[in-house]
């Protein structure tokens, strides 16, 4: 019987929850398992992962397989790390002594980012506000205004009426109130 560990899923729809077991390979991926090891939320923030190191190492031990996802989660819990020391055998103070190096990179690393996305924030904030507050020049905020007299604006205003009419439509030109020399027949 071939034993992985592997990534059980719990939890509603939309909001998955994983327990990390040891089950027989052929078993369905939400089946039978033969020993609970941890549990992984990837819905918190940072997500949340607890793995009991004894059983991991117990199955790792017995010739138990991790599969990708576990062996990320593994490795972000240092248990890879110690895997890897007992694997090429190390002493325990040996293992011990890498692994408060490892968890001393850890923390330097963590500290790193949160100062990355800090300093991010900071030089966020400050472009924001002086797009917000720039000062505007007298030529941006104020429109040109043409200053034009009221007989001006009339000639302006006649001129459009006659160029809206079409050129086929005749004018009609005002009738005088002076008699016409017509003759009738």
């Amino acid at each position: 019987m071939a034993v992985k560990i592997r990534l059980t899923r719990m939890g509603k729809k939309k909001q998955p929850f994983y327990r990390i077991v040891a089950a027989d390979s052929r078993s369905r991926r939400d089946g039978k398992y033969i020993e609970k090891i941890g549990y992984y939320n990837p819905i918190t923030n940072p997500a949340e992962i607890e793995i009991d190191e004894e059983k991991a190492f117990y199955w790792l031990k017995n010739g138990a397989i991790p599969t990708e996802t576990v062996k990320s989660l593994f490795s972000k819990t240092g248990i890879m790390l110690k895997w890897h020391h007992i694997r090429n055998g190390h002493d325990e103070a040996k293992v011990e002594e890498e692994y408060k190096k490892w968890e001393l990179l850890q923390l330097e690393r963590q500290k790193r980012e949160e100062a990355l996305v800090a300093q991010a924030k900071r030089e966020k904030e400050p472009a924001a506000d002086a797009e917000v507050s720039a000062p505007e020049t007298e030529e941006e905020s104020v429109p040109e205004i043409k200053e034009v007299s009221p007989a001006e604006n009339m000639e302006e205003a006649v001129d459009s009426q006659s160029e809206d009419q079409a050129p086929d439509q005749e004018k009609e030109e005002p009738k005088s109130e002076e008699p016409t020399s017509e003759i009738p027949n």
